[in-house]
């Protein structure tokens, strides 16, 4: 059996900490078994290697969580990397043809894809890798995971199964998504159970569908003509039209970490990073990433959040709706994790002649480095406030320390790798002062001392 795990989309339903950068999965904010709190997609890999899955699971992502990704689970991690986010289907149909043309996977073999963020014990794996016999027992084209209702939740999507069932597994008679609470009181009644996001075929049923449609099976070809494909969810453009469907009831525990109020519930401590909680507060949490403090006096059911992006003060029961406030707020993301760091936006002002300056705090991590790069429209200069490391301008590398001040002009191709913790200010300034200006020559710092050995050898 394969795994692919879908770890995409971004989201503000756990906005301050949540953005179009960061998701909801690399929040570490969930107790562990080390010091450290761990994030949802930590929690999943560490529970993937426990029950023997990790080895046959691949990550389906897009470019913008390759860093997040590799900075928490280390860079052999594999991943199928989106070229831009097209949703579910075709996520699955690029991971199912890389599946098939790259590793050679037989036709015949099973692929359960699930989301990377689910909060279950391990009892949820060991159930999905029954699907695999069920699928060969059912002769079904698909097989899914329906967790039975604790309560008639009309937050989740419904499985309602036929009449008809078998010993330990249900015949799928259709769907139906978040249905109001007086509805999900009926579907309980028919044994309904909730859609767990677990999609189980044999690979071979996923080639003669992209076929069927006149597309690439072959990786690269789908690669290449990915923007040619429909922005729809694998529900809507497969499991919807599939005809003989199982699923697998799992009674164990489940939650979907999705809103403040669930996550909450989870989280080891009520606080989290610098503030006071009051004695006579009740059912009160703290989530606080900046520097100053948070104090909550007094309260009862509340969420305060704070990070780079803003704060969020919420009763628990209406943390849900935020997504709902936030439709028309738009703003760059304050905060990233990357794969060898993590940047801090500090300010950031807009002239009236057009002209930008942005300040950034950035941090990276000992033996790490940032890709050989150059900017099209955007000058810079960088303090170091802390360590040491070599710098690299226009294929000259330098040794640099604490109070060192560089400069970077546009189109000048530059990098830099910490030999301790490193931590500088950058002030940009120019037009249009965005991530995407960024053209990566080199990203490992082998390939960049390669390309710039003959003139750092002359330098030192």
């Amino acid at each position: 059996m394969k795994l692919v795990l879908l770890s995409g989309g971004s989201g503000k339903r756990l906005w301050p900490l949540s953005n179009n950068s960061r998701s909801k999965q690399f929040l570490r904010v969930l107790n562990s078994n080390h010091e450290k709190k761990s994030s949802m997609v930590e929690r999943v890999w560490a529970q993937l290697n426990n029950v023997g899955l990790s080895d046959s699971t691949i990550i389906a992502t897009s470019y913008s969580q390759v860093d997040m990704i590799t900075n928490q689970l280390g860079q052999n991690v594999p991943l199928i990397v989106e070229p831009e986010r097209r949703d579910t289907f075709p996520a699955i149909a690029l991971a199912a043809t890389y599946l098939y043309s790259v590793q050679a996977v037989s036709l015949e073999e099973v692929v359960a894809v699930l989301p990377v963020d689910p909060y279950v014990e391990n009892a949820f794996f060991e159930r999905v890798r029954e699907l695999e016999a069920l699928l060969e027992k059912s002769d079904a084209q698909l097989g899914l995971i329906g967790i039975e209702p604790t309560y008639p939740s009309s937050k989740y999507g419904y499985i309602i199964p036929n009449l008809s069932k078998q010993n330990d597994y249900v015949n799928v008679s259709h769907f139906q998504e978040k249905p109001t609470e007086e509805e999900a009181k009926e579907l309980l009644s028919k044994n309904a159970l909730w859609n767990a996001g677990v999609f189980a075929f044999k690979l071979g049923t996923l080639i003669d569908i992209l076929l069927e449609k006149g597309l690439p099976i072959q990786y690269n070809e789908l690669l290449n003509r990915y923007s040619e494909l429909p922005k729809i969810s694998f529900d809507y453009e497969v499991v919807e039209k599939l005809e003989h469907i199982v699923a697998l009831p799992y009674k164990g525990y489940w939650k979907d970490l999705g809103t403040w109020n669930t996550l909450t519930d989870e989280m080891a401590t009520n606080l989290l990073g610098k503030g006071m909680i009051s004695p006579d507060s009740e059912n009160t949490h703290i989530v606080n990433e900046l520097d100053i403090p948070v104090a909550a006096l007094g309260v009862k059911d509340m969420v305060i959040a704070a990070s780079p992006d803003g704060i969020l003060v919420t009763e628990k029961s209406a943390s849900p709706r935020i997504k709902e406030l936030l439709k028309d707020f738009d703003q760059r993301p304050m905060f990233e994790e990357r794969r060898w760091g993590w940047y801090h936006v500090i300010d950031h002002a807009s002239y009236e002649d057009g002209q930008e300056m942005l300040t950034k705090r950035i941090s990276v991590l000992p033996g790490k480095n940032l890709s050989y790069q150059y900017h099209e429209t955007r000058n810079e200069v960088w303090t170091v406030i802390k360590g040491e490391g070599e710098f690299v301008l226009d294929d000259k590398i330098i040794p640099i320390k604490a109070g060192d001040v560089l400069r970077v002009p546009a189109r000048a191709k530059h990098s830099v790798k910490a030999l301790t913790a490193l931590e500088f200010i950058e002030v940009q300034t120019g037009r249009n002062l965005v991530e995407d200006d960024k053209i990566r020559l080199f990203e490992s710092w082998e390939e960049i001392e390669a390309h710039c050995e003959f003139v750092k050898l002359q330098v030192k």
